[in-house]
């Protein structure tokens, strides 16, 4: 019994699926999975890998048919055994709409290939910011350690024009086709040139402080914007900000920097909302009152205490929050009442308390009645 998952299930389509919706399909979850999209996620790459087989099966018509009729359990095997590794599809393509078909034609020893773009290590850098600058937004920068494209032969690795001559191994190209059989298929996988290591270039001059690489190691500043409201964790991405390629064989790799948010001094995040304890006096429960204070916009936040409130109770300040995505407003502020028992009390005040006690405080024979209406308070929402 296969333990390979059905490939409709796998794109999420029915077995009536036409051609374009298993290619809809396809570009939506490869879109999803794609490592370039979700680096160092093991179970994304496997998903990846997964998506990929089932549209390479799906897609080819001689192939859908068999697995239509006889599914994992082909009478010649499985085209790809147990173990699949996936092709290389070039993330951009996926929003491009570039053909990566013919990288799933080779797999049946049909089409040509096209030579995916080299580029350059994709960075991770961690940037702190303020609970203010997350409600805000802000400009940030930040210093970053990274290969860069060297200044004294602008990338290229030699000293001259003369100093580079073509690969032989590949012919320029940096990649080298290999054939394989699998079963009675041939599958094309195309690798980097071992000679060049991808470059298609021989450096026979090298420069001298890149030692012929064309990148340099050097610190530099990266300067960003941070939109209001980001999340805790947030990667934001900097296209071509990442480290360029050996001898300007391609373009830079990008650049994510994860945002950290600092704690503010009373307020807690919930989504677009924000929460906090407010401690009040017995007398301001009893009587009501206002208090006001610094809020994050600039304006002060007025926190208006009903009379006859109690520790426990909620007040809302609406749209006072954090600011949504897209511009769709704000999200309001929780107060959370809390009873404010103060430290230290003298002795002339334990005493005025103790004759207040038998008008404020509950008498023993009133406790049952008071736990019970309670009780029909907090069922009945009230």
């Amino acid at each position: 019994m296969s333990e390979k998952r059905d490939y409709y299930e796998v794109l999420g389509l029915s077995k009536k699926a036409s051609n374009s919706d298993i290619k809809k399909a396809f570009r939506s979850l490869a879109r999803k999975y794609h490592p370039d999209k979700n680096p160092g996620d093991e179970d994304a790459e496997n998903r990846f890998k997964e998506v990929q087989e089932a549209y390479a099966i799906l897609s080819n018509e001689e192939q859908r048919r068999q697995y239509d009729t006889f599914g994992h359990n082909r009478p010649d095997g499985n085209p790809f055994g147990s173990g699949f590794q996936g092709v290389n599809i070039n993330f951009e393509d996926l929003f491009s709409g570039g053909s990566f078909d013919s990288v799933f034609s080779q797999i049946f020893g049909g089409g040509g290939s096209r030579r995916r773009e080299r580029r350059g290590n994709d960075l991770l850098m961690r940037h702190r910011i303020s609970f203010d600058s997350m409600f805000n937004g802000s400009e940030e920068e930040s210093e970053i350690e990274s290969l860069i494209e060297c200044s004294e032969c602008m990338g290229s690795g030699a000293k001259s024009k003369e100093g580079v001559s073509s690969c032989s191994t590949c012919d320029g190209h940096g990649r080298i086709t290999q054939t394989q059989r699998i079963g009675p298929f041939l599958q094309e996988s195309v690798a980097d040139c071992p000679n060049c290591g991808g470059s298609g270039r021989i450096v026979t001059d090298p420069c001298s402080p890149c030692r012929g690489d064309g990148r340099v190691k050097k610190d530099r500043t990266i300067r960003f914007s941070v939109p209001p409201g980001i999340s805790h964790g947030t990667r934001l991405r900097m296209q071509g900000q990442g480290e360029p390629t050996s001898g300007r064989n391609g373009p830079s790799g990008h650049l994510y920097i994860e945002i950290l948010v600092d704690d503010h001094d009373w307020f807690e995040r919930s989504d677009s909302d924000l929460l906090m304890a407010f401690p009040v006096g017995y007398n301001d429960l009893l009587s009501g009152k206002k208090f006001e204070l610094p809020h994050l916009d600039g304006s002060p936040l007025i926190i208006d205490v009903p009379a006859g409130s109690k520790p426990g109770d909620t007040i809302d300040i609406r749209g006072r929050g954090i600011p949504r995505n897209r511009g769709r407003g704000r999200g309001n502020v929780t107060v959370l009442l809390k009873l404010h028992i103060p430290d230290n009390l003298s002795k002339k005040t334990l005493s005025l308390l103790q004759e207040l006690s038998e008008s404020i405080d509950i008498l023993d024979h009133e406790i049952e009645d008071s736990i019970r209406k309670e009780a029909r308070h907090r069922r009945s929402g009230v």
